[in-house]
């Protein structure tokens, strides 16, 4: 409710409080006025004969009589239009505070609102943030393969392949086919050989394994990464291949002992 319509009806109540005031004082007067000119209903005075003490007395007593009946409803009229003065004025102030009351409530509510709609974007941008991040790292990381582990039949074939693998990463030279037949000839696939007749063992290292290696040449040639056991048949083609790579260029160029 706007505030001006209180503050008129407000006005309106004092201006009819200060007209039932001025009404009675002007009532106070008149009849004061006219009870004292006029002679008491009991006594009756001659026109033009003076009046006497008593009727004089008699009209003064009647005045002051109506004086305070009238003065007694004026003051009961303003004493009841104050009352309902101060129930409006509280009235009033009642629902200006519950006015106040609902506008605070409704700002909180506002404000709550868009405290949650603020965080609800912010998390939402993080969010759209994140995906970008996820798929900006997705596009920059190759996709790594998984490789499974490479694996060779436990036999001369097997060996060899192995064994050349290991060759190529170490850039010892070779090929399939020089490595068989330089094996078949030396131990005929048999990688647990050893010559126990020929000038090395008499020397009491003899040749061992599928290429024939001695334990010298052996140590001094190995390959890392295999295993120190000359008996192992990767380790012994490697070590071989390595030693004759150095003294013949390639295992492939070694057609008799070496």
């Amino acid at each position: 409710m706007p505030k001006n319509i209180l503050n008129r009806a407000y006005s309106r109540a004092l201006t009819k409080q200060h007209k039932i005031a001025v009404a009675g004082v002007a009532a106070l007067g008149t009849a004061a006025l006219a009870l004292s000119a006029a002679p008491s209903s009991a006594e009756t005075v001659t026109t033009g004969a003076p009046a006497t003490a008593s009727q004089v007395a008699t009209s003064q007593a009647a005045a002051g009589t109506v004086l305070q009946n009238v003065k007694g409803t004026v003051t009961d009229q303003f004493a009841a239009d104050t009352l309902k003065l101060d129930a409006f004025a509280a009235q009033k102030k009642a629902a200006d505070a519950a006015a106040a009351k609902k506008a605070a409530a409704a700002k909180a509510v506002e404000a709550a609102a868009k405290k949650a709609a603020a965080e609800a974007a912010a998390k939402k941008a993080a969010q759209v943030r994140a995906a970008k991040a996820a798929a900006t790292r997705s596009v920059e990381r190759p996709q790594m393969q998984p490789v499974a582990a490479k694996t060779y039949a436990n036999n001369l074939d097997g060996w060899i392949r192995q064994a050349l693998d290991i060759m190529k990463a170490k850039g010892i030279p070779g090929s399939y086919s020089g490595l068989h037949r330089n094996i078949m000839r030396e131990s005929s696939g048999n990688p647990m050989a050893i010559n126990n007749w020929d000038i090395n063992a008499v020397n009491g290292i003899p040749s061992k394994g599928l290429l024939q290696v001695i334990p010298p040449t052996f140590q001094a040639y190995h390959v890392a990464g295999t295993s120190w056991n000359i008996y192992d048949p990767v380790a012994n083609i490697t070590a071989a291949a390595n030693y004759a790579a150095h003294r013949y260029g390639s295992i492939d160029n070694v057609n008799s002992a070496y």
